[in-house]
């Protein structure tokens, strides 16, 4: 394929912009692509979260709905409308009739392919169509698109379904893409674990089917030589460590030390016992660190989707069980930008999410990490900082306050490490994508790194 300059790119597997991490992955992705080509590039977008991505206010040319839509998330945008609880058997006939809709987008999309094979007017989804045919390269961005649950948790058929049906919907876009002689490559994501035959069978299609692979950690490394992934590929870093923010946030009411939380799990993945001794053991550990060393607590949610067991729920359920209220407090950030400027003044961060934790250390500052994924535990091995993690389901009053007494007590120790290697890492993810990209594209900053 000939590398063209100016080129035009799009995103394909954009997801919920309710989720702070994926605003500042996708946001670092769109604004990478434009330092590196010197703003001299058309970007877009397919996603199912249209307003959300909007309202990002990003360089993007377009955006536009996917050739199908993932289930559980439409299921949820229409659940959100209509007030209709996830537990409820209503939204289990909205996730059915979804999984039903994707089946009927599938065949529509073949019809469309088939169409414009045929030199003919694409039927269905004609702007996604054409705007895949025509860009010069597309990018699945740097999300969690291929995996079939969390490594340290249960898989049921709860999950089972979400899952299967979103790689599904992954799988057929970059097939799509394939059938339209377009070069695709995945930004930096982490791959797996698949516990089953259709897990693997779709990731397997899928991932064989990349002209090249970014992979951010070492055990998705491991799971990609398992599956015998034959697609080229390079070990890199999360890219939301590039992420920075100018926004200049105010905490009011706190007084230093301040600790930030990000607690969180995911729905219907611990029973109704391991909630509460979850909620429990931060309520009583934060009560207890809080008066012996002087801490504020700020509660920061991470994902927010109005349902019961997002952060935010699970932020006031904890407050609830305090009962040291005096200098805790709670703040739903608005933007990403804020959520990254509260985390770059606080002292330590104990956060059960992911990119809490990735955000948190490019601004140096020490964290504690309730882990349910080897994404996490393998950002904490690289960083040389294993003794910084719990496992969810092994979290304890005890537990949690030994370790958060121990963060504390090394924090000088840890953010003078973070500080020595968070700019290695910053410097290798960028230099990594450029490189990757310049296989297919001339990217005019390449000199500026060094080639």
């Amino acid at each position: 394929m000939q590398k063209k300059p100016n080129p035009r790119i799009h995103f394909i597997h954009v997801g919920s912009m309710g989720n702070k991490g994926t605003q500042a992955l996708f946001k670092t992705d769109v604004l990478t692509l434009n330092s590196l080509f010197k703003k001299k590039v058309t970007i877009s977008a397919s996603t199912t979260d249209l307003a959300g991505v909007r309202k990002l206010n990003l360089p993007l040319d377009a955006i536009i709905p996917p050739m199908i839509d993932v289930p559980y998330e439409k299921a949820d945008q229409l659940a959100r409308r209509y007030g209709v609880k996830r537990e409820s058997m209503s939204y289990k006939i909205l996730m059915l009739s979804t999984i039903i809709y994707m089946c009927l987008q599938i065949s529509l999309s073949l019809l469309s392919i088939i169409a414009v094979k045929l030199g003919l007017r694409a039927p269905y989804r004609r702007n996604a169509i054409e705007r895949l045919s025509r860009c010069d390269l597309i990018i699945s961005h740097s999300d969690e698109s291929f995996k079939e649950t969390a490594s340290m948790l249960p898989l049921n058929p709860y999950w089972a379904a979400t899952w299967w049906t979103m790689l599904t919907a992954r799988t057929f876009e970059i097939l799509v893409s394939k059938s339209l002689n377009r070069p695709v490559i995945l930004f930096p994501n982490s791959v797996g674990p698949f516990r089953t035959k259709v897990g693997q069978f779709l990731s397997r299609l899928a991932l064989n089917s990349f002209d090249h692979l970014l992979i951010r950690d070492e055990i998705s490394w491991g799971i990609l030589n398992e599956l015998a992934i034959t697609s080229s590929r390079t070990l890199t870093y999360d890219t939301a460590i590039l992420f920075h923010s100018r926004y200049d946030a105010v905490l009011h009411g706190l007084t230093k030390p301040i600790v930030a939380v990000a607690p969180g799990v995911y729905s219907h993945s611990l029973s109704k016992k391991e909630v509460e001794r979850y909620i429990i053991a931060h309520s009583e550990a934060l009560d207890v660190a809080a008066e012996k060393h002087g801490f504020s607590i700020l509660f920061l949610p991470h994902y927010v989707s109005g349902f019961r067991f997002d952060d935010l729920w699970i932020c006031e359920q904890i407050m609830s069980r305090m009962e040291n209220h005096e200098h805790v407090k709670l703040h739903c950030a608005q933007t990403v930008e804020e959520y990254k400027s509260l985390f770059d003044q606080v002292d330590m961060i104990i956060s059960s999410k992911m990119h809490p934790a990735v955000l948190g250390s490019s601004g140096f500052v020490p964290i504690l990490c309730i882990v349910y994924d080897h994404k996490q535990t393998s950002f904490f091995e690289r960083l040389k900082m294993a003794e910084c993690t719990i496992e969810i389901r092994r979290v304890t009053y005890e537990r949690l306050l030994g370790k958060i007494d121990e963060v504390w007590a090394n924090r000088g120790r840890l953010e003078a490490s973070l500080r020595a290697q968070i700019p290695v890492w910053q410097k290798h993810v960028k230099e990594t994508i450029a490189r990757t990209l310049a296989s297919f594209l001339e990217v005019d900053e390449l000199k500026t790194l060094g080639e």
